[in-house]
């Protein structure tokens, strides 16, 4: 056990004691086993100072279920699955209850209550709720599967709400899937993507880190910057951040498929003309994306890149990537394989 941190100090009917007097509630890092898999997760507990130090320690029935929640919601993500408060946002997205949402998906009436409370999905269940937050176009198909579930005014309402997501989404996810295209040959890690598959959510947050730490970014020099990102990662910790797969080209790696990055909904750009009539594309950061999906470490390496490459121009950080052993010993438009980057200069 580890970080046992003090939340607060409040009155209550202790458990242990049966005394009303003043308790601490407190939070600490421990293990749990779910489905045969050992997960880290934070627990909740309470102290009682009347108590001998050894049997001190109690938990409310309530805040057992919201522990266990938490262990759930460990193993989800250790696993790859959606946890309990993804599942509540998909369904707030489209502004259904529990029921309602089972209820549009064709499933039983508690599966969404026992998903966003106990019980764990399957890879299934989680594909397809994925898949409706991703794609309204695929929401709309469940609905005319089974609108007739609903009132007449739900109906309705239900409707115009999944329409109100294509105009907002359905866009976005068609753009995603263009450049999901671009990958179809890099499916599985290996040495091209940095043993990773893309992430797109990881793009656009370390495009918007970029953005947010470095005033004047531009398309060539983020490109650059992305590739050093993933190069560093892959040198210190054996994968990349992104599952972008670079190519050898004239001004640096380029990430395959890099035309189609500036497309995503999350990636601001506005195009700039010189006085000679010559464009270019600032990158601007988004207000719409969450780190949390990036780690420390992760953070850490991208605070390094900037440290190291914020006052190079495009054409400068171009001309030292030249000077990279992973450049070097590539040919144009090959694939520049990671395992080249374990010899990154001054890194």
């Amino acid at each position: 056990m580890s970080n046992n941190i003090l939340i607060r100090k409040i009155d209550m009917e202790c458990a242990l004691c049966a005394k009303n007097h003043q308790v601490e509630e407190r939070k600490r890092i421990t293990k749990a086993i779910i489905k045969n898999e050992e997960v880290d997760f934070e627990e909740i507990y309470y102290l009682c100072d009347n108590c001998e130090n050894d049997e001190n320690e109690f938990i409310p029935a309530k805040i057992m279920d919201s522990n266990l929640l938490c262990a759930r919601n460990a193993y989800r993500k250790k696993m790859g699955l959606l946890t309990s408060s993804d599942i509540v946002g998909i369904r707030n997205k489209y502004g259904l209850t529990q029921m309602e949402m089972a209820n549009l998906l064709g499933w039983g009436e508690a599966t969404i209550s026992r998903y966003e409370s106990k019980a764990i999905q399957d890879e299934t269940y989680d594909s397809i709720l994925r898949l409706v937050n991703e794609n309204p176009m695929e929401t709309l198909k469940f609905y005319k599967r089974n609108k007739m579930k609903f009132s007449s005014l739900r109906m309705l309402e239900i409707k115009e709400k999944i329409i109100e997501n294509l105009n907002e989404y359905g866009k976005e996810y068609l753009r995603r899937q263009e450049l999901e295209s671009e990958y179809v040959c890099y499916q599985d890690p290996s040495d091209y993507n940095g043993n990773q598959t893309l992430n797109i959510d990881k793009v656009e947050s370390i495009v918007t880190y970029f953005a947010i730490n470095i005033s004047t970014l531009y398309k060539v020099k983020l490109m650059k910057l992305l590739w050093y990102a993933d190069a560093l990662n892959f040198k210190l910790y054996d994968k990349s951040m992104t599952g972008l797969v670079y190519a050898h080209m004239p001004m640096g790696a380029l990430p395959v498929g890099h035309y189609k990055l500036l497309g995503l909904e999350l990636i601001n750009s506005q195009e700039e003309y010189d006085d000679n009539g010559k464009s270019s594309y600032k990158i601007l950061p988004s207000n719409r994306i969450d780190f949390s999906i990036l780690s420390k470490e992760e953070l850490e390496v991208l605070s390094s890149v900037v440290k190291k490459f914020k006052a190079f121009s495009g054409q400068q950080l171009a001309e030292y990537m030249h000077r990279e052993i992973a450049y070097q010993q590539t040919n144009e438009k090959q694939v520049i394989p990671f395992s080249l980057t374990k010899q990154l200069l001054d890194f």
